[in-house]
């Protein structure tokens, strides 16, 4: 039997956020301010930083009240010699994780509800029926807990709408004019693990040229060391994010990106936040996959074709051979 007094206040923890973790928990986040619509809602990044605080800021105006960054609950055991928050109370209590004593510590803030999958549900004030099976993706678990903290039913969305703002629309189209086929190419990814050889995405981006189409590649922060390379290889690549005065303007916008991504007909990625972005922009996208597994962020598409390094014997990113990316893109194509 569920409490049908509204909270007035609810916090929702997480370790952290990067760009493709806040896109994939927005669904989350639009279902918790519609579950309650009159509550003040906390997010709180307990390890580290979220996205939410900084370049994602504008995505969830209107849907979180608050964004508690390095809140240091979730990082060390000392925490128990210390009232988390400084002591703040809430109605409600979501934990996203399933470290037990990083959830003893999250429920020492004080509060009526607190549900939490760790241990079992072991400290949660509800619990899902007998038989439950926590989901592998990461936005099913988290759906489940919303579903399990209000009572009601939040369906896996396949794809994202994001609202653009029409500037970063007029943006994208000057960088990108009509008329070319544009290819998206995302070669980086949070960490080396996860990135297929960048001679690899070199040579991709030459066939395209070959086939009279335009590859744009889509450097984050930690990539631009690699555009004078890829520049010297592929001389009609296009680099929009790093066109002059965008960075100046807007910093790596997520918005941005996904205005770009818009414009393309089809992308090729690694398992990376800017394959998230570029899924989101709703062309096809061919993503790859080594050490992770796309059942738990599978990014937001129906129009996904997955090659992972398991297929051809291996988990290294290394592993993928041309052969099949260069077969998945021009199938996406049509």
């Amino acid at each position: 039997m569920f409490d049908k007094t509204q909270p007035g206040s609810v916090l929702v923890y997480v370790g952290l956020d990067r760009v493709g973790d806040g896109l994939l928990k927005l669904p989350f986040v639009r279902g918790l301010r519609d579950a309650f619509p009159d509550a003040r809602l906390t997010w709180v990044a307990g390890k580290e930083t979220s996205v939410y605080a900084g370049v994602m800021a504008p995505v969830i105006d209107g849907l979180l009240d608050e964004v508690v960054e390095n809140a240091g609950i979730g990082l060390h055991p000392s925490e128990f010699l210390r009232r988390p928050l400084d002591g703040r109370r809430f109605d409600l209590i979501i934990d996203t994780q399933r470290i037990v004593w990083a959830s003893l510590s999250l429920w020492r803030v004080p509060h009526r509800m607190f549900v939490s999958p760790a241990g079992r549900f072991l400290l949660s004030s509800r619990r899902p029926p007998r038989g439950y099976r926590y989901p592998r993706s990461m936005q099913r678990q988290m759906l489940d807990l919303l579903e399990l903290a209000s009572g009601r039913a939040f369906p896996t969305p396949t794809t994202l709408d994001l609202t653009l703002q029409p500037s970063l629309a007029d943006e994208a189209t000057r960088l990108l004019p009509p008329g070319p086929t544009y290819i998206g190419i995302a070669p980086g990814s949070g960490g080396a693990p996860k990135c297929w050889p960048l001679p690899n995405f070199v040579e991709l981006a030459q066939g395209q040229v070959a086939q009279g189409r335009s590859p744009v590649f889509f450097l984050g922060p930690k990539e631009l060391d690699w555009k004078a390379d890829i520049r010297d290889a592929v001389p009609q690549a296009l680099f929009p994010l790093q066109a002059p005065g965008v960075t100046e303007t807007h910093g790596f916008s997520p918005q941005l990106t996904i205005a770009l991504a818009q414009r393309m007909t089809a992308s090729v990625s690694n398992d990376s936040g800017a394959g998230h972005m570029l899924a989101i922009g709703g062309a096809p996208l061919v993503c790859l996959y080594g050490p992770t597994v796309p059942e738990k962020f599978p990014p937001m598409t129906d129009r996904l074709t997955v090659i992972r390094a398991g297929d051809f014997g291996g988990r290294e990113m290394a592993d993928i051979p041309m052969a099949p990316v260069v077969a998945a893109l021009e199938a996406a194509l049509g």
